[in-house]
């Protein structure tokens, strides 16, 4: 069997309109730490309970969206045709966000960031290279190097970087995450080549929620909030950064490769710390700017389909 060919530079403007929906998907993320602090400062919600919530309102939002456009049998075909990928797809969101959020309290936000998010890019890169029997070009290394010390330039210089109480299972917790972010993104984008992203994304959050809200039972803290601004912040949350973004990414994993959308994704981190300093008015040190630059270089270079970090895919449209 040989290797399955590039595509070429035909497919050059769908491979670009999938990089910017990555790429706004991963600005909405971005803008969720922020988020998360503003409710924490109205109710002492745990992260999991917010993202529980965050997934059930996804989910919602996302049925109503189907029933108001007369497409839930789209939803339900898919449960029958794929139910084992939804399952995977639904419990790995889950879990990665899960893994991430553990792991933040047992080593710390930049050590957590660096393996979960860096990892990813890494896993998947390595897994198109043996699945397409040839080795990334010198240009796809160089895009992925610039990427990943931008994001250790952001997030060593956006947090502490002392560890926490169990740094060596918050390191176990990262790798776990950012395993299971790239397999589940890898899965995302096989269902996502046949089905509409909006089908996808509402049965991969009615799979999280159902994964997630029972987790609720083994938290500490309140469960629910009736705050009026912490309810606003968690409806933002739902709607934009899991319900809109998702259907981005997954629109986005109709064209670009796996290893591609998860190394576009590190614009997150990014947003992240631009989201903080415009906002909480926390300084930019040289050394995050530096980050910021060489990330947002290596995503750039993403858009030209002899760096981008896994081959070029047909548009499913036009094909």
């Amino acid at each position: 069997m040989t290797a399955e060919p590039y595509a070429s530079s035909v497919d050059q403007p769908s491979h670009l309109r999938g990089l910017l929906e990555v790429g706004a998907a991963s600005v909405m993320w971005g803008t969720g730490g922020l988020a998360v602090q503003l409710i924490r400062e109205h109710e002492s919600l745990s992260p999991v309970t917010i993202s529980a919530w965050r997934m059930a309102i996804a989910a919602a939002v996302l049925l109503v969206a189907l029933l108001a456009l007369r497409r839930g049998g789209e939803l339900l075909a898919l449960a029958r045709a794929r139910p084992r990928q939804l399952l995977v797809v639904g419990v790995g969101t889950a879990a990665y966000q899960g893994f991430y959020f553990v792991s933040v309290t047992q080593v710390g936000v930049a050590v957590s960031t660096v393996v979960s998010l860096g990892l990813a890019p890494v896993l998947l890169t390595v897994a198109e290279s043996v699945r397409h029997r040839r080795a990334p070009t010198a240009s796809r290394v160089a895009v992925l190097v610039a990427a990943l010390t931008g994001l250790l330039l952001v997030s060593v210089a956006g947090h502490e970087s002392s560890t926490g109480p169990a740094p060596v299972a918050g390191v176990l917790l990262a790798v776990a995450s950012g395993t299971t972010y790239a397999l589940t993104t890898a899965a995302g984008g096989s269902i996502s080549r046949t089905t509409s992203p909006l089908v996808l994304t509402s049965g991969m959050t009615l799979v999280g929620a159902a994964v997630l809200l029972p987790c609720l039972a083994l938290v500490d803290g309140p469960r629910v909030t009736t705050d009026p601004a912490a309810l606003a912040w968690l409806l933002y949350l739902g709607a934009l950064t899991m319900a809109l973004a998702y259907v981005l990414l997954y629109s986005g994993l109709r064209v670009v490769a796996p290893s591609t959308a998860v190394t576009a994704s590190l614009v997150e981190p990014v947003t992240a710390a631009v989201v903080a300093a415009v906002v909480l008015e926390e300084a930019l040190g040289p050394v995050a700017v530096v980050g910021i630059v060489l990330v947002l270089g290596a995503v750039a270079g993403l858009g030209r389909p002899a760096a981008a970090a896994g081959p070029v895919l047909p548009d499913p449209d036009l094909s």
